[in-house]
């Protein structure tokens, strides 16, 4: 588990995976970065109460690094990844090492199963259960176990990770797809399991929201830089979404100026088509019973879905056209989290 930041988060977590029901000798490594809210200090104290748990340092705070020395620092042949904004259930790991068993794969993921307290949160979270909002991967709510592009988190084999050269620690976001293209590449499987679920808790505010989708999306157009056809076509939607309003907005301007007249007028004004009907889905979607119940929750359903797909797809154009080696997730660097009750 990488940590940094996580003072409200890490308790619920850690206790989620110390009430794992396997069967067999199991460690808890966090990997603690260079946190300021007080989270080392209580990682420290939680392992004091836990001999099963263990603590490594991660002073550059970047997740792939602090997964490599979480694994290297290993002592069992499975390797399960969880987050410090995840709960498991009890019977996760078991079921999932007897699917990692049943299909001979190298790495099993579930269902990221998003939950919220606020009306913000709980946006957020419907935001990501919803294929609207992060494009339909399997781990977004998949019904059908099969082979999979990718895993959320992952139950991961080993010595297949150190086959394959463990996780990049060039790349900040999108870690995991790449690992797992890796793992494919080498002729392994990569499993959906949806009998997997983990209960995610997102961002609690818009501007860390914000950051962090515009981050993602920077790493994601590195990652096309790098991989190329490698990647999902459903990555390319919130920078196709990001460039029609950007012509859009010319084309607007061009016909206020006068510039755009008579037929090339009305002929252009096609490219209001698409956002036409992009806007009437987000409403569709905040208004209906995906939206919420409540008012408020409903009018944030309506601000976060753009806010994804547009800070995503504008991240996505800037990395594609300059890369991300300078990129952070400074969402995690940001004020404290909300503490959970």
């Amino acid at each position: 588990m990488p940590v940094l930041n996580e003072r409200g988060y890490l308790e619920p977590a850690v206790r989620t995976v110390l009430a794992q029901d396997v069967e067999r000798p199991m460690e808890l490594i966090l990997a603690l970065g260079p946190s300021t809210d007080g989270t080392n200090e209580l990682a420290r104290r939680l392992a004091g109460e836990d001999d099963r748990i263990r603590l490594v340092d991660n002073p550059e705070a970047d997740i792939p690094i602090g997964l490599n020395l979480a694994i290297r620092a290993a002592s069992y042949p499975t390797i399960v990844r969880v987050d410090a904004h995840s709960e498991l259930e009890p019977s996760y790991a078991r079921r999932a090492v007897d699917t990692l068993d049943r299909v001979r794969a190298a790495n099993v993921g579930g269902v990221m199963r998003a939950e919220g307290r606020t009306p913000f949160q709980r946006a957020v979270a419907r935001a990501y259960n919803s294929p609207i909002g992060l494009g339909g991967g399997a781990y977004h709510g998949g019904t059908t176990e099969g082979e999979a592009e990718s895993a959320y988190l992952g139950v991961m084999r080993r010595d297949v990770l150190a086959e394959v050269g463990l996780f990049d620690e060039t790349i900040r976001r999108g870690e995991d797809w790449e690992l797992n293209l890796r793992i494919r590449r080498a002729g392994y499987r990569v499993w959906f399991d949806p009998t997997l679920a983990v209960t995610y808790w997102p961002r609690e505010s818009w501007s860390r929201l914000a950051r962090q989708f515009v981050a993602t999306g920077r790493w994601r157009g590195e990652l096309v830089r790098r991989f190329g056809r490698g990647n999902s076509l459903r990555f390319f939607a919130p920078p196709l979404l990001v460039a029609v309003i950007g012509v859009a907005i010319v084309v607007a301007v061009l016909q206020a100026a006068g510039v755009v007249t008579g037929w090339w007028a009305l002929a252009t004004s096609v490219v209001y088509l698409p956002l036409v009907v992009y806007i009437a889905v987000i409403v569709g979607v905040a208004v209906g019973p995906g939206g919420g119940s409540g008012w408020r929750d409903k009018l944030w359903t309506a601000a976060v879905l753009p806010t994804m797909h547009l800070s995503w797809g504008s991240g996505f154009i800037v990395g594609l056209l300059r890369g991300a080696d300078d990129t952070v997730d400074t969402s995690r660097l940001a004020d404290r989290n909300t503490p959970l009750p």
